[in-house]
């Protein structure tokens, strides 16, 4: 059978761009960026997204457009069937991260409705803090939100390639911009936002540290969904005549845009209100609110905020969920309807003691940290770093050739890559990986 493929090179863009930026280019780049020298590691970040993200990225594309399937199939058909055990750890890391990111999807969901209706405008944080954990510490809420934006996952994915994956990408990504670019246009106007903008762009080159050097190489890594098969399997769909090195650097390009972006957005207003900028996750539900309040519509603002979170975060489920739907449409048969359908039931079901982790199952403990935290931990701090060594190794020491053919690059150009995945990439998401455990 044929293999579907993308409508249009712009298409793939948007829609790989979609896949890499989720919650975390929202939330999770401002806070680390202010927590590790603010100019600083901005620098390092980007430096490090368009050199090794940017070879793991192009990698990973390759490998599926060469073999034309999913992990699984595509480390067995370019390699041996005992690589086949990487292609399975990254479904099971897009399993896994799935399930407790639709747990935070829902939050945004559930966090739109309180903007709605006003809940959520207050700037007391005593009194915000007891709305989130009123909102998470509620089981029937916290799970209705989680199967709502499941559902809504699945929606995108049944439709299949074009008609799901891609027309969603294509409304969805210029929409989340034009709301950023909204929101970063108010926040700049604010009185002191300058400082913050300062304090996003000025390195200081004396707060540079090695744990600040590991800090960035992760998040350019996890910005770019690299070493879960989320890429590989979006290239598998891509025809012989898009230039993968020139598609790649658009989406790395696109992704390092929006993490700046959402610095913008925030870091002005943190610092206009006398905020911390060092609060976290905190950012987005408990500490924006506060500035909302003040600001002149700010319901709306609040409104236009939740619904841009909403939209970042439905474009990552979509790759998350398709890399797990793949398999057995590729390995059995399976027809995308009953996959998506099957698939989305076992992650509901495996999110669930995610969503109750702050409420009933709170004291349900293993290392210090409730079930969600540890669905994260063994996701991102584990698998997922394995996963980025291994692509790297089998790209430059096994499926080489494969490879080289699919990517054309110039003569420097692939001698930088191949030293990147033989050695670079390995090495240092190595050190990452010591560092995290």
């Amino acid at each position: 059978m044929q293999r579907t493929q993308w409508g249009s090179r712009l298409g793939f863009i948007l829609a790989s761009a979609g896949a890499t930026v989720g919650l975390g280019s929202i939330w999770k780049f401002p806070y680390v960026t202010a927590m590790n020298g603010g100019g600083v590691f901005l620098l390092v970040y980007l430096a490090f997204t368009f050199t090794l993200g940017l070879a793991l990225l192009q990698a990973e594309l390759a490998i599926g457009r060469a073999a034309g399937c999913g992990a699984v199939g595509a480390f067995s058909r370019l390699g041996s069937r005992r690589w086949k055990l990487l292609g399975y750890s990254g479904v099971l890391c897009c399993f896994l991260v799935f399930a407790f990111y639709s747990v935070v999807g829902g939050w945004t969901l559930g966090y739109l409705l309180r903007a709605v209706d006003g809940r959520v405008m207050s700037d007391d944080m005593s009194e915000l803090g007891q709305l989130f954990g009123q909102y998470v510490g509620n089981p029937v809420e916290a799970l209705l939100t989680h199967a709502l934006f499941a559902g809504l996952t699945l929606l995108v994915v049944v439709g299949g390639v074009q008609k799901g994956i891609e027309r969603a990408g294509k409304v969805l990504m210029p929409l989340l911009f034009l709301l950023m670019l909204g929101l970063i246009a108010r926040a700049l106007t604010l009185p002191g936002a300058l400082a913050g903008a300062e304090a996003l762009f000025r390195p200081d080159f004396s707060r540079l540290t090695p744990a600040m050097l590991v800090e960035a190489l992760g998040l350019a890594c996890f910005s770019l969904s690299v070493g879960a098969g989320c890429m590989l399997a979006y290239g598998s769909y891509l025809g012989q005549d898009t230039r993968l090195g020139n598609s790649a650097l658009w989406v790395t390009g696109l992704t390092a845009l929006t993490s700046v972006l959402a610095g913008l957005m925030i870091f002005p207003a943190i610092y206009a209100f006398g905020l911390d900028p060092q609060a976290g996750p905190g950012l987005t539900y408990m500490v924006m609110p506060v500035v909302f309040n003040h600001l002149p519509y700010g319901q709306l603002f609040a409104i236009v905020f939740f619904i841009l979170l909403l939209m970042a975060a439905l474009t990552s489920a979509v790759s998350l969920l398709e890399v797990v739907v793949i398999l057995p449409i590729d390995e059995f048969g399976v027809s995308r309807r009953k996959a998506t359908l099957a698939v989305t039931a076992l992650v509901f079901l495996a999110g669930v003691p995610a969503a109750l982790s702050f409420g009933p199952l709170a004291d349900c403990k293993l290392f210090g940290r409730n079930i969600f935290e540890l669905m994260d931990y063994a996701a991102c701090n584990i698998l997922l770093p394995l996963g980025c060594i291994g692509t790297a190794l089998f790209a430059g020491r096994v499926a080489w050739p494969a490879v080289s053919d699919q990517l054309r690059l110039s003569a420097w150009a692939e001698a930088w890559m191949r030293l990147s995945c033989r050695w670079f990439a390995p090495l240092l998401i190595g050190v990452v990986l010591v560092y995290n455990l």
